[in-house]
């Protein structure tokens, strides 16, 4: 436990483990390896080792410099052979300039003015969704509130019914969780996946959501719209069109991402606001400081806690020779408390600038595709929660993702008094 009362956990965790995240970020071993091995190796009992990226400038540079470590072998700890690659492959694990080709066929709804167009849709749902919650004094704030919106939000993009997005929310966390028993029978480290392994994120459920894609494409073929699955059937600039595998991979990318990071940066904004009644009440008397306020929240959640990269050739990180074909994991939850770059890390300041935080990739290639979406999703949402809300308090212990990956409350019981 820190001075200021966070739960830093222990400094010689494993960081490979699943199991080792359910009790929280192990934040002291990511200080520890900071201080003593910021670009440490680490062995994997079902893999073949990788190198741990934890200081913000090495993981501010790697991310930089995709001719040196590449996103094409895989953005997660688990190795692919060749035909798993070409069979799962996503804009995620793509290089510039392929990369930025694919890209641009859905950037479009994402830029920064786009995102302004969508402010009042945003607020009505925000509004739905907490007039659905409003008067239940103790409620599972992840499950009522934050898993709601996001999903909600993405279908309205996608031109989807709103009545499928707890079935599309079910289905992504399946996909994305898929080391949680509590969203798949199939936990990737627990049971043989082998016979999904040219499946997304090796699961069955990646057939129902591929099923559903089609029928979804089949239909704007027919009757094109304004909507990002019509966009995904548009030509690129050089004419050329996505394949049905290329399709069905977008599209479950597109459900399984869209929805979890920015549910559980919600649901850590709750519980920190849960924990600091002086904070809530600062922003609530002044609204006007939550666009600062929500950039310290996404470094503070930290939810997509790495991406991997391989070296392409011989080179040097941190001090390190790494060797052309290693995995080089970037710790982003680390770089994110670095004190060289956020001066006491482990205090949340609403009005802390600069905040160069890495939730998002910070103006690297793969700069988070929904940054704008995300961000005014939490700020209208903190906005609408915060006018409503007199008194806020945990009503039990939070219960944490099994996963070294995503860092997620997927349970946070919370008591509120409500305006």
């Amino acid at each position: 436990m820190s001075a200021i009362g966070v739960d830093l956990g222990d400094d010689h965790a494993d960081i490979t483990s699943h199991d080792t995240f359910v009790a929280g970020v192990p934040y002291a071993t990511f200080d520890r390896l900071r201080r003593e091995d910021p670009v440490s190796w680490w062995e994997e009992a079902d893999g073949r080792g990788f190198w741990a990226v934890t200081r913000y400038e090495d993981v501010v540079g790697a991310s930089r410099r995709p001719e040196l470590f590449s996103s094409a072998r895989g953005i997660r700890l688990e190795d692919m052979d060749d035909e798993e690659l070409a069979a799962r492959r996503t804009l995620m694990e793509m290089d510039p300039p392929e990369h930025t080709r694919y890209r641009r066929l859905v950037s479009r709804a994402f830029t920064r003015k786009s995102v302004l167009a969508y402010e009042d849709a945003i607020r009505a749902l925000a509004r739905q969704v907490l007039d659905e919650a409003h008067g239940t004094s103790v409620l599972d704030f992840t499950e009522l509130v934050a898993r709601q919106l996001p999903m909600r939000m993405l279908g309205r993009l996608l031109g989807l019914p709103e009545e499928d997005s707890d079935w599309l929310v079910r289905h992504g966390d399946a996909l994305i969780a898929n080391s949680d028993p509590d969203f798949t029978d199939y936990v990737v480290d627990q049971v043989d996946t082998s016979d999904y392994r040219l499946l997304p994120f090796r699961s069955p459920v990646a057939l129902e959501l591929i099923g559903y894609g089609r029928e979804a494409f089949e239909a704007r073929r027919r009757h094109p719209g304004d909507d990002l699955l019509s966009a995904l059937l548009a030509p690129m600039p050089d004419g050329e069109r996505l394949d049905d595998a290329e399709l069905a991979n977008f599209f479950t990318l597109l459900v399984a991402a869209g929805n979890d990071t920015t549910r559980y940066t919600m649901a850590a904004s709750m519980k920190a606001l849960a924990e600091r009644p002086e904070l809530r009440e600062e922003l609530g008397a002044e609204p006007a400081r939550l666009p600062v306020a929500v950039e310290e929240l996404l470094r503070w959640a930290s939810v997509t806690m790495h991406f991997r990269r391989t070296a392409t050739t011989d080179t040097e990180l941190g001090g390190r020779r790494i060797r052309a074909g290693d995995k080089v994991v970037l710790w982003f939850v680390a770089a994110n408390y670095d004190p060289e770059q956020f001066p006491d890390p482990y205090r949340l300041d609403p009005g802390r600038t600069p905040n160069d935080h890495v939730t998002f990739g910070l103006k690297s290639p793969h700069l988070c595709l929904g940054a704008h979406l995300a961000r005014m999703e939490l700020r209208v949402l903190l906005e609408e929660l915060l006018s409503r809300v007199e008194t806020a308090e945990l009503a039990g212990p939070p219960e944490r993702l099994r996963s070294n990956f995503i860092a997620g409350i997927k349970h946070l019981p919370v008591e509120i008094g409500w305006r």
